[in-house]
């Protein structure tokens, strides 16, 4: 059965629309949908089963860390343990094309957190249509980056996500063609420690807005 397939509008998405989405979420589809920084595979934190088939697409295993996209700062607490510090600089970088690496609280299910550290990548994306499906979901959702195996760039069209992938997907949002840039990786896990940001990748996000001084992996 392929996926549905929903043409919705990049800065003013139609919501009867994304309820639609938000109705195949909640019964354990995965969903290919537009970011800020690229297309990207999602589906319920609690459901093993959406988790698996993400991981299928993908051609990744249980040691690849999955991210978790939250609406807003309030939300993000829910799923990792985050101080004064940590907090004004994830202030200043959100919402955009970062993503944290944090320490996961117990909301998290192990086996989407990262296996011996138990830290988990959350960000806070600026699209406007992942910032109404997440308005409509009200939960955090687990994601991943939409690139397929053996290959480097993500997919970043919609009708290509459809012909190669739609009978694995439950829906298919296109918001038109996104950056196919990936978001800027930083562990904050440090300053827990009094120590600083450690810069695991270099993307989309600007480093100038944090103001602060940076270690690099």
């Amino acid at each position: 059965m392929s996926a549905q397939y929903l043409e919705i509008h990049p800065t003013h998405p139609q919501e009867r629309l994304l309820v639609a989405a938000a109705k195949a979420l909640s019964k354990g589809g995965v969903l290919a949908i537009p970011t800020d920084s690229s297309y990207a595979l999602v589906c319920q934190l609690d459901n093993p089963q959406a988790v698996q088939t993400i991981r299928k697409i993908r051609g990744v295993d249980d040691r690849h860390l999955l991210t978790l996209l939250c609406k807003d700062l309030t939300q993000l607490a829910s799923y990792a343990k985050v101080d004064n510090r940590q907090y004004r600089l994830l202030k200043s970088a959100t919402p955009g094309p970062f993503t944290f690496v944090l320490e996961a609280t117990k909301e998290v299910p192990k086996r989407v957190s990262h296996p011996q550290r138990r830290t988990i990548g959350i960000r806070v994306p600026e699209h406007p249509v992942v910032q109404t499906l997440l308005s409509l979901h009200q939960q955090a959702l687990l994601c991943t980056t939409l690139i397929l195996p053996n290959e480097t760039l993500a997919l970043n069209d919609p009708e290509e996500i459809r012909h190669r992938i739609g009978q694995q997907l439950s829906t298919i949002i296109d918001a038109g063609a996104v950056s196919q840039q990936p978001t800027t990786i930083l562990d904050l896990t440090p300053m827990g420690h009094s120590g600083e940001p450690v810069l695991i990748r270099q993307g989309g996000g600007d480093l100038s807005l944090l103001g602060i001084s940076l270690h690099t992996n």
